[in-house]
């Protein structure tokens, strides 16, 4: 493997152990050209995916972009890191042990928007919305219905739901 620090065409491999999942193996390199240290994960890949776009377009399968996206839908939820990596890689499993070659963007979209549901409303809703091309209100309306009850807090008060914009109060000075 080479540095990446000084582009050696070769590391050595001080110290190997299993990641926290156990699903990949942490290696930790030192480049013997300008001894820099840096860490690598191998992971089992079963096949070679191919990502088949709506454009039509052929893309080869990134773990990094699937992971990349279900961080931007869960940023800033209260969602554990290892929580996120169990679903990454749950996902990308179920992709892999499919048995096809091909994978249509739709059929990721749909594992990743069941892995989140299951795993932060908040987080179904944003990937959803940006997925399914939400354009009005009633996009996200529809979306929530299926999310079930416990989803929607109810309103006692109708007028509870108004929103009123808060003004600071004027103080009169005194004249002088």
């Amino acid at each position: 493997m080479r540095c990446p620090y000084c582009s050696g065409p070769d590391t050595q491999v001080k110290d190997s152990r299993p990641s926290d999942d156990a699903a990949a193996i942490r290696r930790r390199r030192v480049c013997p050209d300008c001894g820099g240290r840096f860490t690598t994960f191998e992971r089992v890949q079963l096949r070679e995916l191919t990502v088949l776009k709506r454009s039509g377009k052929r893309v080869p399968f990134d773990r990094d972009k699937l992971q990349r996206s279900i961080g931007v839908a869960l940023r800033k939820r209260p969602v554990a890191p290892d929580r996120i990596e169990r679903l990454v890689s749950g996902i990308t499993r179920q992709l892999e042990s499919s048995g096809e070659a091909e994978i249509t963007s739709e059929t990721i979209g749909e594992a990743v928007m069941e892995g989140l549901k299951g795993l932060d409303d908040v987080a179904y809703v944003r990937f959803a919305s940006v997925y399914k091309n939400f354009r009005e209100a009633s996009d996200f309306k529809a979306l929530l219905g299926t999310l079930g009850d416990a989803a929607i807090l109810p309103v006692e008060d109708e007028s509870a739901a108004e929103i009123v914009p808060l003004r600071p109060k004027r103080i009169p000075r005194p004249h002088s």
